[in-house]
């Protein structure tokens, strides 16, 4: 079959790998479409000790397809040495998740690994509470632009995104954003912006860069504020004196979607697929030919501001 193989650690190559066959506790789905995500990059790249890849074997860990009984599903992790990005690849059927009609492959799958963070992160893990003053960092991305929307069908009072691209805060306003802040100059410049837009008032922040911008949010937090950590594309250290966090008592939590029980992300997926059915939720996508998973890989690398998709 078809799939994007990972021969050494790196970047996979368009080729040929044996047909999955069906395993105990294993089905055989014929994939339409296959996510690209920044997690691929690193596990392809052995920088996940806990997720080193065989080799060779098929990258990727997301994607949306059809079982043998027809049903379309989204899933997301599969039996190694097969990934997602191939004609086929082996799941647990008991972890996949319905896709209904009228929802594009692509948006199926962004909803997946970017949605079910998006939006786990503040239900789930912040425990968003109607009203409260939600922060954004890095809302020009596919997380980001997702929590923006989730943030405000769960009942943010107010939903302030931060990005330095301000064609990404553009979309993040159209999107349902009350307010932007640029990510550029001091950072006291950046800290008097979000006081400013956010009212003075700071609940939750949604946080897949950490450095700088976090440390910054995080100095103009509420008292009770919760900061849920996602990733590190802004650096992986931030320097900070944690004193002022103490009187406030300001939380700092961290999580991965992989820790979340079924029965919740279920209960999300089904969500945001029933937003964007009603035309209150929505991601750009773009798809590419599974053959060219070289340039998608690059692309990725380059922080697109839109969910990848390759189809076999």
């Amino acid at each position: 079959m078809r799939a994007a193989v990972l021969t050494a650690y790196g970047v996979p190559t368009f080729g040929t790998f044996p047909d999955p066959e069906p395993t105990d506790g294993f089905a055989t789905i014929a994939v339409k479409a296959a996510g690209l995500n920044p997690i691929d990059l690193a596990i392809a790249a052995g920088k996940i000790a806990a997720r080193m890849p065989q080799l060779p074997s098929v990258a990727g860990s997301e994607g949306v397809g059809l079982m043998d009984d027809g049903a379309r599903v989204y899933f997301n992790g599969c039996k190694a040495p097969y990934g997602a990005m191939a004609e086929r690849t082996l799941v647990t059927p008991a972890r996949t998740l319905p896709v209904p009609d009228g929802i594009s492959d692509g948006v199926a799958v962004a909803l997946g690994i970017a949605g079910l963070t998006a939006w786990l992160s503040l239900s789930w893990r912040a425990r968003l509470v109607p009203g409260e003053h939600v922060l954004i960092l890095g809302a020009s991305g596919a997380v980001g632009l997702l929590a923006v929307q989730a943030a405000r069908l769960l009942g943010a009072g107010r939903v302030i995104a931060a990005a330095r691209s301000a064609e990404g805060l553009e979309r993040a306003r159209a999107a349902g954003a009350h307010a932007t802040v640029v990510l550029e100059g001091s950072e006291s410049d950046i800290a008097d912006a979000i006081r400013a837009q956010s009212g003075n008032r700071l609940d939750v922040i949604i946080d897949p860069l950490w450095g700088v911008p976090a440390a910054t949010a995080l100095q103009v937090a509420s008292a009770g504020a919760r900061l849920v950590q996602l990733g590190s594309s802004a650096g992986g250290q931030m320097p900070f004196n944690p004193a002022f966090m103490r009187g406030p008592q300001i939380s700092l939590l961290g999580f991965s979607s992989g820790t979340v029980p079924q029965p919740e992300k279920a209960a999300a997926y089904a969500a945001m697929c029933a937003a964007v059915l009603r035309g209150d939720m929505a991601i750009p996508v773009e798809s590419l030919p599974l053959a060219k998973v070289a340039d998608a890989w690059q692309r990725q690398a380059d922080f697109p501001h839109h969910k990848l998709v390759l189809e076999p």
